[in-house]
């Protein structure tokens, strides 16, 4: 199962106050705005996404279709694909998406200790 691009989403108090942290540990800003309350932060080919007042608790999330730089890549597994595999092994997604649909759609799962992972695609 090819998942994409991994991050770690970060819900954040003080989304300033965050961004000049990791850019004390390396990060640029690779994609976001302040004025949107999100920014994804890069360091060579890790990634964390800064999210104030998005969402509660933190979030690994993975973005199929794409590469650490938010490129596309040419071979990937389509998120309604992974969803089939995934619910094949028991796992539950809450929402589910229509596997009839095509383009941008995301899923979410938990995993046994109450991890949120988002799988979300772009294109």
């Amino acid at each position: 199962m090819k998942l994409g691009a991994f991050s770690v989403s970060l819900n954040v108090k003080d989304i300033r106050a965050s961004k000049l942290f990791y850019e004390n540990l390396g990060f640029v800003v690779l994609a976001g705005s302040l004025e949107h309350n999100y920014l994804i932060m890069k360091n060579e080919n890790s990634l964390i996404g800064l999210f104030q007042g998005m969402f509660q608790g933190n979030i690994l999330t993975f973005n199929p279709g794409w590469d650490e730089n938010g490129q596309n890549i040419a071979e990937f597994n389509d998120v309604r694909e992974i969803q089939q595999l995934l619910k094949a092994k028991g796992i539950k997604i809450e929402p589910e998406i229509d596997e009839t649909t095509t383009g941008p759609a995301s899923i979410m799962l938990t995993d046994p200790d109450g991890n949120m992972i988002y799988i979300d695609q772009h294109r």
